[in-house]
């Protein structure tokens, strides 16, 4: 937890200091913070002020101030300013600074009158402002008890990076702390000239703030790192610190000083991960500068992820597979997001967008959250016990920064659950300091306080939080504001009964106490108030109005608030300060619930449907799978098709007409790849899947406008994208590439795709309507051909035939022929257009198909290659009894030998 530098002998808050003289290019970053640290001269004792207003201490107390030398602190018992956090009328639980933190003095006051501070805002360096966000960090000023109040997926999140240089360029370091919960997450990974996994990693934290070494982003000389992430994160603060910051031995001394015990064993895998500690050096130092405090010791939760535990889904990939936001209309939850997620937390629901966006990759921990999946479908009582206990928790991470309001307890019998995942979260959940921490707070804080909607009750919510007879001052400053509240509304009755008017008590938090007043059925003399109310205001019939006697009665009630506050501040930060010991439990309670909610929103997915358990094989075998999105948005069931693909046959040629569903087709087949490997059932009658370690896409067709890219330069940037970064353990999907140009160069460059494709193991489904690629597989033994199938149906009235769209998927190549003219004579285009486009289009096609027949030897050579494949695949993943495999090995045997008529048949039309 963050806690202020208490008789600190020389300030460690670093002042900023402007560069002279430079004007930011189009590239330069947004903001310029040289972080720089004061000289020791003098040691200058720094005071502690009680009354020092959260608020407006840190950043937003250095930002407002111009002057190079610093204030004077207030006396302790100086009353503190008007705009200070005592003084404010906001909802104690939009402040959570101040149940959170201690703080000290405002950096200005805090250093002494020798230390010079000169600050640059970002509006003073002629920066322009960027509408939409704003202009500064702000500080972790959330509310805990309503997490309606913030949006569970608000960026909140600061991310440092740095890149080595030389040899070592290339090697990424990061480091990110979400201000919303006081976690750290190291990573550092080798990336290539695309920094593809930078730009992902990004993508998934979705930062409020990018911090980048001044090195890096010198203006005219920057990186391509920083280019790229300016370029893909436009809405993004940029922050430049100078490159000393980023200091590994600072990183490491930081992560010894302030990971809790629990998590120490990160020391261990982030000791030689030099780049990653630099970072986390720089962020810890920008974010202790910003908030004008420092992190208590052994407080935060410090993580190491490594690029090798998730596949990565690129976010061109994510977009085109609407994994979290719908092309058409990014406010409707036609997604795969909004298929799976039925959490009731907000945690649960960051965790299943963490987990869309980065699947998992190891099997044993797929299967694990699978069986808890099982058991929670079985159980129907466990099931609805923990959705219920679930649904009514706070936000847990938020709670950590917080620990206002526990939620209210209740008993689930997970005790006798089977699956090991369960049990241990079962055996966390009975962790002794959830005890202690509950005792120590149900001591000081009231069981009734919680949040409330109305700044008034809000107000008496934060008055009367804390106990009676824990301080006798604060028992009498709440007396002393009860009896001045009953005064103002005698008063206000007195009047009423003065004037003979119907007058009433209103609050708001701008005006405090005033008079209301309706004229339906009253007529005013005169058509006037009273000289005696002033300030007054009409809407409708309605009179808002005050009195001089009111005015002053506010600003004692004002006063005596301020005394309550502050007092009851200092007894929850004593609390706090006892609560620190045993923070470790409130991680493992936040991991916990996120887990669960997210474990039970898959289960509630499959009750709605009939979802299967995936297996994981070396095969990607679906049964009669459908489109998880398109099930939600239809009223009837989907079409379903069966999927099979092995390494013996690992590329995939699908053809058919225009609306056929292969671009669908295409999307389903991810969407069930990711839900398995999240966790998740699958929408199929059976499934077995590949671990795929990255995910490819190439679907959208639209060109860009920001890039100045055509839609065929996309289309070439996206497949470049794909082949520099595809591995063995890829699943790629490619619907109509080559398109954007003519037929000649499309079908060519599509050949030469699928050539370089087919030389890695890679899973790979390629679209198209260029039908002389089905040929490909005369060479290639491990191509299949697919169509989607489609029926001709006579139209009487028009005596026409139409197209009747099956969206079943059949083996072999579509036997549509010319199924784009077929669509044009249905058009309005002149019939003498579409006789002559026939013709022309027959005599390609014949000059085209007529070398592209096969020799008995491919068709032999075809035949031999699948046997041996399907030897294979038996040999690893066979469960069958020795007499079922015999049976099975028997046909195999026959199916083979029923191959070579083929060829002589083949051998026979070739002679001819």
């Amino acid at each position: 937890m963050l806690r202020p530098e208490i008789s600190s002998t020389s300030p460690s808050a670093p002042a900023v200091s402007p560069s002279s003289g430079e004007t930011r290019s189009p590239q330069g970053p947004r903001y310029n913070f040289g972080l720089q640290e004061t000289p020791q001269s003098c040691p200058s004792v720094q005071v502690v002020c009680a009354s020092t207003p959260p608020g407006t201490s840190g950043a937003a107390g250095d930002r407002s101030s111009s002057s190079s030398s610093s204030r004077p602190c207030p006396a302790p018992n100086s009353r503190p300013a008007q705009g200070s956090y005592f003084g404010n009328k906001r909802a104690y639980a939009e402040n959570t600074v101040a149940s959170n933190f201690t703080f000290g003095a405002s950096s200005s006051s805090a250093r002494d009158t020798n230390y010079p501070q000169t600050l640059k805002t970002p509006l003073s360096t002629g920066n322009p402002q960027r509408s939409g966000y704003k202009s500064w960090t702000p500080q972790m000023g959330y509310s805990a008890s309503s997490s309606s109040a913030v949006s569970a997926h608000s960026p909140s999140v600061i991310v440092a990076v740095v890149e080595g240089r030389g040899l070592a360029r290339g090697e990424i370091g990061m480091a990110s702390i979400d201000l919303k919960n006081p976690q750290i997450i190291l990573s550092q990974f080798a990336d290539n000239t695309t920094y593809a996994k930078v730009i992902t990693k990004l993508k998934i934290l979705s930062p409020l703030e990018i911090i980048m070494s001044n090195t890096a982003c010198a203006v005219g000389n920057s990186t391509k790192l920083f280019t790229l992430i300016t370029e893909n994160f436009k809405n993004v603060n940029f922050t430049t610190i100078q490159r000393k910051y980023f200091n590994e031995t600072k990183g490491l001394e930081y992560i010894e000083q302030l990971c809790i015990a629990e998590f120490s064993t990160v020391l261990m895998e982030v000791q030689s991960k030099y780049y990653c500690l630099a970072a986390v050096a720089a962020l810890l130092k920008y974010v202790e500068f910003i908030q004008n405090s420092v992190y208590a010791p052994k407080s935060l939760k410090i993580c190491f992820q490594g690029s090798e535990q998730t596949a990565m889904i690129d976010s061109s990939s994510a977009q085109n597979l609407e994994l979290l936001i719908n092309n058409q209309d990014c406010r409707n939850n036609h997604t795969l997001f909004g298929v799976l997620n039925y959490t009731k937390t907000p945690g649960g629901s960051r965790r299943l967008r963490s987990n869309i966006l980065e699947p998992l990759v190891d099997i044993e921990t797929i299967n694990m959250r699978l069986d808890c999946v099982q058991e929670l479908l079985q159980d129907e009582e466990l099931f609805f016990g923990l959705q219920s206990v679930i649904s009514r928790f706070l936000d847990t991470e938020q709670l950590l920064s917080v620990l206002v309001q526990i939620p209210k307890q209740d008993t689930i019998a997970m005790k006798n659950c089977n699956t090991p995942l369960l049990r241990a979260y079962c055996g966390s959940l009975e962790d002794k300091r959830f005890g202690i921490i509950l005792e120590k707070i149900k001591t000081v804080i009231n069981d009734d306080a919680r949040y409330m909607k109305g700044c008034l009750n809000m107000r008496t919510q934060k008055c009367y939080a804390v106990r009676s007879n824990i301080n006798e001052f604060l028992d009498i400053a709440r007396r002393t504001y009860t009896e001045i509240v009953d005064d103002i509304a005698g008063m206000i009755s007195q009047l009423g009964e003065k004037y003979s008017l119907p007058l009433r008590t209103s609050f708001s938090s701008a005006r405090g106490f005033f008079i209301q007043m309706t004229t339906d059925c009253i007529a005013l003399p005169s058509d006037q108030l009273p000289s005696e109310f002033i300030k007054i205001s009409k809407v409708k019939n309605s009179y808002s109005f005050t009195s001089a006697d009111l005015i002053k009665m506010n600003e004692r009630c004002q006063e005596s608030l301020r005394e309550i506050y502050h007092m009851t501040y200092m007894i929850v930060c004593k609390l706090l300060s006892e609560i620190y010991e045993h923070i470790h439990c409130l991680y493992k309670l936040s991991d916990t619930v996120s887990m669960l909610d997210m474990l039970l929103s898959f289960a509630h997915a499959c009750t709605l449907s009939d979802y299967v358990r995936p297996e994981f094989t070396d095969t990607l075998a679906i049964k009669q799978g459908w489109h998880p999105i398109l099930e939600k948005i239809s009223a009837e069931k989907p079409i379903a098709n069966n999927t099979y693909i092995t390494e013996g046959s690992n590329f995939l040629i699908i053809t058919g007409p225009n609306m056929s569903g292969k671009s669908t087709y295409l999307k389903q087949i991810a969407l069930s790849q990711i839900m398995a490997q999240i966790g998740s059932y699958v929408p199929a009658e059976y499934s077995s899947f590949r671990i795929a370690k990255q995910i490819f896409t190439r679907i959208s067709t639209d060109d860009d406008i920001e890039t100045n890219s055509s839609t065929f330069m996309k289309e070439m940037k996206e497949i470049a994208y794909i082949l520099h970064n595809a591995n063995d353990k890829s699943l790629i999907l490619i619907d109509e590439l080559g398109r954007g140009t003519n037929t000649e160069e499309g079908i060519g460059i599509c050949y030469a795709v699928c050539e370089y494709l087919l030389s890695l193991k890679a899973f790979t489904l390629f679209a198209t309507h260029f039908l002389e690629l089905c040929h490909i597989d005369a060479l290639y033994p491990n191509v299949e051909n697919m169509h989607f199938e489609v029926q001709h149906v006579k139209n009487t009235s028009r005596n026409k035939e139409a197209i009747l769209y099956t969206y079943k998927l059949s083996k072999g190549l579509t036997e549509e022929k010319n199924y784009g003219l077929k669509a044009a004579e249905v058009s309005s285009l002149p019939p003498s257009i579409v006789l002559d486009a026939k013709e022309i289009t027959t005599q390609i096609t014949r000059q085209i198909l007529q070398n592209q027949r096969s020799t008995p030897e491919m068709e032999r050579q075809r035949a031999v290659y699948h046997l041996a494949t399907r030897l294979v695949q038996t040999a690893r993943n066979s469960q069958l009894d020795p007499d079922s495999l015999r049976i099975y090995l028997s046909n195999l045997k026959k199916k083979y030998k029923e191959d070579f008529p083929r060829t002589e048949q083949v051998s026979g039309k070739t002679e001819e």
